[in-house]
């Protein structure tokens, strides 16, 4: 499992061992330096002839890159620097410089072509255009301190380089390595404020800071290494934000014995679909039985029904007493218009699920709270609050409705660009667990948050979150009498589904498109693989 922290946190990790005279920057830098070598080894298969450019600003993030850069060219590497600030680190200035590298200014008035800019934009400019031409780009412009976007003259030149960069082919362009965070993120909350330079590969020390876990800043980080320097353990002093690996997710799934049948295995209800959006309810079934369940129950009308029957003949299409139910994929919400009868049925049924869950009787559903997961059209049917075993899987346009229906202010592009802060404000608003998809999936729930991005680009396609619904279904009907003594654990069980969800996109068809159905198919082979280790 990887956890983050915020900035303030590991900063007080780090201050008790730095007064002792512990080497953490040097420690630090021999881990960067490591990476650097690793990657361009793998580059050009040797460190002859590579060339290595240093963005160096006044934070100790600098310090770490000039200690690295020194390492580097003392192993007969031909490293640079770029110093984007009106100081630097001065120990690792005078190390880099000592192995013989040279520190040219903000302005890029020194660069190796010789030619002088006319003005700081202008010379920022021409370092981007220079930068380019490296085999690897060291990221240390700002660390965990920085705050807010990127200030002039770095903010023009990370703009204007990384426009370059993704102009060109990877390989044509350098290899850029974040050190410890990318610039010009969100270091705690995982924003991008302004302009900033995407990562192809980050190294972090100690521990991960939030950025790296939370989107839109996590989309920047790369492949995320964590550097071990001796920090010991952080504790964190807010709220934890937390990845699953695929051996957690194993450790989570529920693995029938030889003693269980179909009912203590769990029974899922599922209320989906209507005459015109039938294919939700195939596509939820489809991930309920694939995850495993020991049975559906599907609700719904008949037409539909028959659907599902013809998909998956294991379904049950009448009600009965279940361990979860999952609501809303296929559904219209309250507010349209001119609903059909259909759909006003399938309403009552989803009102009646939700009832019981928040603990008011639905003699329909026997009274009894179980987990549920509600998606789509149901969630314009939510009471004004419920347990965490009300796990809503909104994407960032009904969440901004959900929100909006409880009095803020806000609309999708505003989710978007902070997904935490929205995804925590429904959890307070409602008391439901919270799972906002996106390429990074976020999972908010009492006192956690989960944080997973294990499907590929492919995964934003039609079809795709109604499988989801019936995965996590399956979860939570497996382990429903936990769950309901356990209300962090709704949380966990979303970040597995979701784990499963976006490995299954990629099992589906490796590097390429995908279907939603064949994103359930490829579940039985992902669970299997994970539980076999």
């Amino acid at each position: 499992m990887t956890e983050s922290f915020a900035a303030a946190d590991v900063r007080a990790a780090e201050e008790p061992l730095l007064a002792e005279g512990r080497p953490l920057m040097e420690r630090a830098a021999f881990a960067l330096a490591l990476r650097v070598v690793s990657l361009v080894r793998a580059r050009r298969g040797s460190l002859g002839g590579a060339r290595v450019l240093l963005l160096v600003g006044s934070g100790s993030n600098g310090g770490d890159a000039l200690f690295a850069g020194a390492a580097l060219r003392r192993r007969g590497v031909a490293v640079d620097a770029l110093a984007l600030a009106a100081r630097v680190h001065e120990p690792g200035r005078t190390a880099f410089e000592r192995a013989g590298g040279r520190l040219d200014g903000a302005t890029g008035a020194d660069l190796r072509d010789g030619t002088a800019p006319t003005d700081a934009t202008d010379g920022a400019a021409r370092a981007a255009e220079h930068a380019v031409t490296y085999d690897v780009v060291v990221d240390a412009l700002v660390g965990t301190g920085a705050r807010g976007g990127l200030r002039e003259p770095a903010a023009g030149f990370v703009a204007r380089l990384d426009d370059l960069l993704h102009a060109r082919s990877a390989r044509e362009r350098p290899v850029v390595v974040a050190v410890d965070v990318p610039s010009g993120v969100g270091v705690d909350d995982g924003t991008l404020p302004g302009p900033s330079l995407a990562a192809d590969v980050t190294v972090t020390f100690g521990v991960a800071k939030h950025c790296l876990l939370l989107p839109p800043a996590a989309s920047r980080a790369g492949e995320v290494h964590v550097a071990d320097i001796g920090l010991g353990r952080v504790r964190g002093h807010g709220r934890a934000v937390r990845r699953l690996d695929g051996e957690d997710v194993a450790a989570s799934w529920p693995s029938p014995t030889a003693s269980d049948q179909k009912y203590s295995r769990g029974v899922l209800g599922i209320v989906a679909g209507s005459t015109r959006f039938p294919g939700a309810a195939v596509l939820a079934s489809s991930g309920a039985v694939r995850a495993g369940v020991g049975m559906v129950r599907y609700v719904g009308p008949e037409p539909v029904a028959r659907e599902v029957l013809a998909a998956r003949p294991e379904v049950v299409p009448a009600e009965g007493r279940v361990q979860a139910w999952a609501v809303g994929p296929g559904l219209p919400g309250a507010g349209d218009d001119d609903l059909p009868d259909d759909v006003v049925e399938q309403h009552r049924h989803v009102r009646a699920v939700l009832a019981a869950a928040a603990g008011r009787l639905g003699a329909d559903v026997g009274g009894r709270r179980v987990p549920v997961v509600v998606d789509a059209g149901a969630l314009t049917l939510l009471p004004e609050r419920v347990p965490p075993t009300v796990v809503l899987t909104p994407h960032a346009g009904e969440l901004a409705a959900l929100l909006r229906a409880r009095g803020e202010d806000v609309d999708r592009t505003a989710v978007e660009a902070e997904p935490l802060r929205h995804a925590a404000r429904a959890h307070e608003l409602t008391g439901a667990t919270v799972l906002l998809k996106g390429a990074v999936t976020i999972v908010v729930g009492r006192g956690v948050v989960w944080s997973q991005a294990d499907g590929p680009a492919w995964l934003a396609t039609a079809g795709a979150g109604d499988v989801l619904t019936g995965v996590l279904g399956a979860l939570l009907a497996a382990r429903s009498a936990e769950a309901l003594a356990d209300d962090t654990l709704p949380a966990r069980l979303a970040a597995v589904a979701a784990s499963v969800h976006g490995r299954a996109a990629h099992a589906a068809n490796p590097g390429g498109p995908v279907a939603a159905l064949d994103v359930a198919h490829a579940v039985p082979g992902v669970v299997a693989g994970l539980l076999r280790g």
